[in-house]
């Protein structure tokens, strides 16, 4: 009788070994090709966020950004002028317990033009409204042109 239940001990034993052995073979599920590629979603976005104005310097661009951010009610948290970026952040209304963080890139575009885009986020979560992005971009227009006289 003895041997009868280590038998019936050592055949689940066996069994559950040979599954995971199995298992273990397995093949891992194949990557994405193109997993770094951006979506069509992506590129939107991109066109949304990103503007190319006729300001050589890149400075004056940079002080506009921080203008125009102030004039929409944000605070200024960073500004690196050496790497073109401002970040600012502002409660958001009504209810002032919400926030609305942005960061703003400014880059030679060319000789005579800068890139600017700014990636805004509510409560972090991307903002993808088109309005948002416009009504930056024309604030930003009125502080540069303000500016320059």
């Amino acid at each position: 009788m003895h041997a009868l239940s280590i038998t019936r001990c050592l055949i689940p034993s066996l069994l559950v070994a040979f599954v995971l052995e199995i298992a273990g073979c397995a093949s891992p599920p194949a990557e994405p090709v193109n997993l770094l590629a951006p979506t069509e979603e992506q590129m939107k976005m991109r066109n949304l966020q990103t503007r190319t104005l006729d300001i050589s310097d890149r400075r004056v661009a940079i002080r506009g950004v921080i203008s125009a951010l102030q004039d929409l009610g944000f605070i200024i948290e960073r500004a690196n002028e050496p790497l073109g970026m401002v970040t600012a952040a502002r409660f958001a209304e009504p209810r002032y317990y919400d926030v609305v963080g942005v960061t703003v890139t400014v880059r030679k575009a060319n000789e005579k033009q800068t890139s600017i885009r700014i990636n805004a986020i509510y409560n972090n979560q991307p903002i993808k409204d088109p309005e948002v992005y416009r009504n930056f971009f024309a604030t930003l227009n009125r502080a540069v042109f303000a500016g320059r006289n």
